[in-house]
């Protein structure tokens, strides 16, 4: 290429001047031209010579830009939200508050009331509202809470009670969902001005404290319902230890003089305005002495619904109460009836009734469930009483108590259970009853709208002879 280029430069040399200056630029045109085409071919040429990759990495593109990419602004993290359908206690619930055990609380509310810290709290449980409702009316009256106002028979209304500085309303719901559960609402203050202005009933003793008094019409065929009852307000030392939920039933009771307790000062049986200790255990020949005479107080102008004594000429049933026993003629003439197992009903071969034993929840049942039937006991077994009670230890009651136990089922919130011992998923079979959880059994005989209770007696007894 050089040698072109010399040659023509002199080849240019030998014409005239004035195309010197053209041939110059002629030359260097074709110089440019010639050192492009060489560069292309040297590249063309060393593609795959060994040179190639050094010469390709060389024109290629800074690696460090592709690995380390341009900074993308990053918005702020999102504030974290709880996903949980569980509401939380709030911290500082009051633990004086009971809470129904088989709920789950679904709603914290705020306060309804800025000025009283009025806080709301909404649970659903699986139970019946009557569940619910017999729950909170046991626990506050075994807590010492004062209840203040109670539902109607119809569930309207709401449960209020308070204790010291706290105020709690317990609404409930009438009606179960269509699912099957049931909603209730608990209100609670501290501190509010309104405890001290809680409604008061109409009596000369305006300290007085309203209780549950399950009142019933004096004829046959209405069913019970519960109402506020007003109350002395001076309640004696031993009526103050009678669970608040069951004053009413041993007041009633008390009345009709058919509490006699026999008193370890005297062998004769001695009725007074309240019942004597009672928190204690009572004996079997207690309860079989309070069984035969409530229930003919209660049936006074029925006889044909009486319990008939046992008479001297009668051959003693259990070795263990001969005829000198005080309680002879009641405990024979229950087991002459058929009303407790004997060797005379062939349910038992036992020939010993232990009068001075402690009364168990299971015996109470089976003694007195006869007496509000009239018939025949069913046929249960342990599912049988599970499923209808929910009793966790229902395998542990005796097979003759658990008949009796499923029939009390069937009276619906006239059991003796549920009265007695209000909501419980433990029955305790073999626990020992008190003075008072055995009067609170006696106060009603009979099934659903077909029964009487003390209270019924008592009306009857103030009426005027006809």
């Amino acid at each position: 290429m050089l040698n072109i280029i010399f040659t023509q430069r002199r080849g240019n040399s030998q014409g005239p001047a004035k195309t010197s200056k053209t041939n110059k630029t002629n030359i260097l045109a074709t110089a440019k031209t010639w050192v492009a085409l060489c560069l292309l071919v040297s590249v063309t040429a060393c593609a795959n010579s060994p040179n190639s990759k050094a010469l390709q990495e060389s024109l290629a593109a800074d690696p460090k830009l592709t690995e380390t990419p341009l900074p993308v602004p990053v918005p702020p993290p999102a504030t974290a939200v709880e996903t949980s359908t569980t509401a939380k206690l709030p911290p500082d619930f009051p633990t004086e508050i009971p809470l129904y055990p088989n709920a789950q609380l679904i709603e914290v509310g705020p306060p309804t009331d800025p000025s009283q810290k009025n806080v709301r709290l909404r649970w659903e449980s699986t139970d019946p509202v009557n569940s619910v409702q017999n729950f909170y009316q046991l626990e506050f009256g075994r807590r010492n809470w004062k209840i203040v106002s109670l539902p109607t028979a119809d569930g309207q209304g709401a449960l209020v009670a308070t204790r010291e500085n706290l105020r709690v309303t317990v609404s409930l719901s009438p009606a179960q969902k269509v699912g099957g559960s049931t909603e209730f609402a608990i209100d609670y203050s501290k501190d509010s001005p309104e405890i001290a202005a809680s409604p008061q009933p109409n009596n000369s003793e305006s300290s007085a404290s309203p209780t549950a008094s399950p009142t019933l019409s004096n004829s046959e065929g209405t069913a019970p319902t519960l109402s506020a009852s007003p109350k002395s307000a001076k309640v004696s030392q031993q009526e103050s230890q009678i669970p608040q939920q069951l004053r009413q039933y041993v007041a009633d009771l008390t009345q009709l003089e058919v509490l006699k307790v026999r008193s370890t000062k005297s062998a004769n049986l001695e009725t007074g305005s309240t019942l004597p200790e009672p928190n204690k255990i009572v004996t079997r020949r207690e309860y079989a002495r309070w069984l035969v005479a409530a229930n003919n107080q209660i049936y006074a102008s029925r006889q044909a619904k009486q319990i008939r004594l046992a008479v001297d000429s009668s051959e003693p049933v259990f070795s263990d109460v001969p005829k000198t026993d005080p309680d002879f003629s009641a405990i024979q003439g229950l087991a002459e009836a058929g009303v407790i197992p004997s060797s005379l009903s062939g349910e038992t071969k036992d020939v010993k009734f232990r009068p001075d034993a402690p009364l168990t929840r299971e015996t109470m049942i089976l003694w007195k469930v006869p007496l509000d039937t009239r018939q025949v006991l069913p046929t249960a077994n342990i599912d049988g009483v599970k499923e209808k009670w929910g009793f966790q230890d229902a395998s542990k009651i005796d097979s003759q108590a658990s008949r009796a136990i499923l029939a009390d089922f069937n009276n619906g919130d006239l059991a003796n259970i549920r009265r007695v011992f209000g909501f419980t998923t433990l029955f305790g079979p073999k626990k020992s009853v008190t003075r008072a959880e055995a009067a609170a059994s006696l106060w009603y005989f009979g099934v659903q709208d077909q029964g009487l209770s003390a209270k019924d007696a008592l009306e009857a007894k103030s009426k005027p002879a006809q």
